[in-house]
């Protein structure tokens, strides 16, 4: 897969698409990059630590909310970017959140991982370079994209009913 949404990744500040915790879109605004690792070590818990900043992976089907079926918005949990509506999650069967599409591809960071052997396409967020998981041309229509991404990874902010 050609990874279309790249960026450099040295730059101190990236363009995103914000969302209010409703989903409602507030448009694009410009924020700092954070790469504070010393920091990320301190608020994280261990294991979103591990998976966001030294690309690790959680198992499957261990991560609490990994099923959730309910509305919301998922937010990168180190920077809090908004990544992710639960309107485009499905459950691939793999035991990790899978999205069809991101909330605003702009957000995202794709690039060719080459790792364990393997060649797959690697997506960060934007905002502070945080690994979240891959993405697989095996998913449902309408773009047959499979955003495989660690529970560890997110943040969930359900939708007001």
């Amino acid at each position: 897969m050609e990874a279309p949404y790249t960026s450099d990744a040295k730059a101190d500040t990236v363009t995103i698409i914000d969302f209010s915790d409703d989903g409602t879109p507030l448009g694009k605004t410009t924020v700092s990059k954070v790469h504070d690792d010393d920091q990320w070590q301190r608020m994280l818990p261990p294991i979103s630590y591990d998976v966001t900043r030294r690309h690790g992976t959680e198992r499957p089907f261990s991560a609490p909310g990994y099923d959730r079926k309910d509305p919301g918005l998922y937010r990168c949990i180190c920077c809090g970017t908004p990544l992710f509506s639960g309107a485009a999650k499905f459950d691939s069967g793999t035991g990790w959140p899978s999205f069809w599409e991101p909330i605003a591809p702009e957000n995202l960071l794709l690039r060719e991982d080459g790792s364990y052997g393997m060649r797959r396409t690697e997506v960060l967020c934007i905002r502070c370079d945080a690994h979240l998981g891959h993405v697989f041309e095996d998913g449902p229509p309408p773009t047959h994209l499979r955003y495989c991404i660690n529970m560890a990874a997110l943040t969930f902010i359900p939708f007001s009913a």
